[in-house]
């Protein structure tokens, strides 16, 4: 359950904004003078994700694909969908991180040199934007390593700070946890119990644990940044769900994050729905896209068997799969592979055959699935219910999808999308379930 609680201001170091680039010296406050007819303008709330280049323990992690988005795009996506934010920023000096974070809709604020070192601070960063942007009376800090943030948690937040009036709140999580005193190496002395009676161990459901932050978001009004604070005045917490709660530091937290995410994660703002076809380009992802010509002129292409049995398992789970391709292919070579799929070849517009396809089976494009990987599969990535590209896909085709496979085309991209439909539909059925 989602709960507040005032505490009193904790002490934060208060480093002063450094010049640079032009910026003013000083933060400096601006007026929120009535306009017309004496209407105040609400306060701008800005959600800010900080997202340097230089990660010291996963280079780029922030966008890294996690369950074949970019790190940062899951945060993105749940701050923008939130609709609570007059504008929505990634702090960066990094132009990679730069181009993705435009891609899924942000403004971007390149960060200083200054601001960019290991040594530096969030509060550092925090204020060199403010330095540069004084439409913003609060700031929303986002964790950028926080996947699995949901819109409704940004809004109930918004709402404290709007509506009930505190200055900070940040997330925290509840712990069952029983904590023990440290013994320094060499100290002969006894651990002391810190939170429990070993006489009286209470079960885990007697017990309601301790409230930890999580970092997941800091909350706070601009006058409080101004004085060195992230965490201050009338302050409260606001309580995330234990399997919202992940944070991605180190590179073993990657396989289990991304289950979690696949499980717990926010995928947009329409629901799920059951997908009951799949079609996949042949050139570039069922085949790696090499093309043979043997002495007597016929044409030789390679398959991956883990993609042969990525279809057998979709078929066999209700999922019809169908291919195509743009280019001329020996359909009698492609039927010498025995997938037992519908094709169709020199196809000069996919979108209209697909469409047609999707019509045939009494479809909406929700419960269509499409793997693609070059310019002409960027409308029907765009238009399926779940969109996908092997890793060695063309930038366009990746800007246009939901998820990027790990695996190359006829490597095991289609498996590897296969997994994918089969998470997110037991995803759909839990949710049809509750």
């Amino acid at each position: 359950m989602d709960s507040v609680e005032k505490g009193a201001a904790t002490s934060v170091s208060n480093p002063r904004g450094r010049p640079s680039r032009g910026r003013p010296p000083k933060l400096q406050r601006n007026s929120r003078g009535g306009q017309g007819r004496g209407v105040e303008k609400p306060p701008h709330l800005a959600a800010l994700i900080l997202a340097r280049g230089g990660s010291k323990g996963i280079p780029l992690k922030n966008i890294k694909h996690l369950a074949g988005v970019p790190l940062i795009g899951w945060v993105l996506r749940a701050a923008l969908d939130s609709g609570v934010f007059q504008s929505v920023w990634v702090s960066t000096d990094h132009d990679e991180i730069e181009n993705v974070a435009k891609q899924f809709g942000a403004q971007v604020h390149r960060r200083s040199s200054e601001t960019s070192k290991d040594s530096s601070t969030s509060l550092d960063a925090i204020i060199e934007f403010l330095n540069f942007h004084n439409e913003v009376d609060i700031v929303g800090n986002i964790q950028a390593t926080s996947p699995c943030l949901h819109p409704t948690d940004l809004q109930k937040v918004a709402e404290m700070i709007r509506e009930e009036g505190y200055d900070s709140v940040f997330s925290v999580v509840r712990r069952h946890q029983f904590r023990w005193s440290e013994i320094q190496k060499g100290v002969r002395e006894v651990t002391e119990p810190l939170n429990l009676n070993p006489a009286k161990r209470p079960r885990r459901q007697d017990w309601d644990g301790e409230l930890y932050e999580n970092g997941s978001f800091y909350f706070a009004k601009r006058h409080l940044i101004e004085m060195g604070y992230l965490q201050g005045g009338k302050m409260a917490y606001y309580e995330m769900r234990a399997e919202h709660s992940v944070d991605i530091d180190v590179d073993i937290d990657w396989p289990i994050a991304e289950q979690r995410v696949l499980r717990y994660g926010y995928f947009g703002k329409e629901k799920l729905k059951e997908i009951k076809l799949l079609v996949c380009n042949i050139d570039g992802c069922l085949t790696n896209g090499h093309i043979y010509v043997s002495g007597d002129q016929k044409e030789i292409i390679s398959y991956d068997i883990k993609d042969a049995i990525g279809i057998s398992l979709l078929k066999k789970s209700g999922i019809e799969v169908r291919l195509i391709s743009e280019r001329a292919c020996s359909k009698q070579t492609l039927s010498s592979l025995k997938l037992d799929c519908k094709m169709e070849v020199n196809v000069p517009d996919k979108l209209a055959v697909v469409d047609e396809w999707r019509k045939e089976m009494g479809l909406c494009w929700k419960e269509v699935a499409y793997l693609g990987n070059e310019v002409s599969d960027e409308e029907c990535l765009k238009k399926a219910g779940l969109s996908g590209v092997p890793a060695d896909a063309c930038s366009t085709a990746q800007k246009a999808v939901g998820y990027i496979c790990k695996s190359n085309g006829g490597r095991g991209a289609l498996r590897e999308f296969a997994e994918h439909i089969f998470l997110l539909m037991e995803k759909v059925i839990n949710s049809c379930q509750k």
